[in-house]
């Protein structure tokens, strides 16, 4: 399946469907409704184009639409963030890793599960 850009909206509704599937594009609406200030017909233009990029699958039930991710999250994710390290930071990961660091707070679980993961990558290499 080709890699399709999904934008900020569209990772919202995506959120939605991947926590819950399968969903109607009603049970999509309502849960958007809580968070969003968008109106059904807005939704269901997403879920459209979504569909159209095939990102998502529908089947019909009744007079009802169903819907399932066609995509895992976490091929979107590996996507998304090649293509932010790419626009962002030039393609170098250290970059990235290194601005993170510098602007957030962690906690020591978190650095003992960074040094870990840089473990990791060094015994690969």
């Amino acid at each position: 399946m080709p890699e399709v850009p999904i934008s900020d909206a569209e990772w919202e509704v995506m959120n939605v469907i991947w926590n819950g599937q399968p969903l109607t594009s009603q049970e999509i609406v309502e849960a958007l409704a809580q968070d969003q200030d968008w109106s059904p017909t807005t939704i269901k233009t997403m879920l459209h184009r979504l569909v159209k990029k095939e990102v998502l699958t529908y089947e019909t039930r009744g007079n009802k639409y169903v819907y399932r991710a066609r995509v895992r999250r976490t091929n979107c994710v590996r996507q998304a963030s090649r293509s932010f390290l790419s626009r962002v930071f030039e393609g170098e990961s250290s970059s990235l890793v290194a601005h993170f660091l510098k602007n957030s707070q962690l906690t020591p679980e978190e650095i003992a599960d960074l040094r870990r993961i840089l473990d990791e990558q060094e015994a690969q290499s």
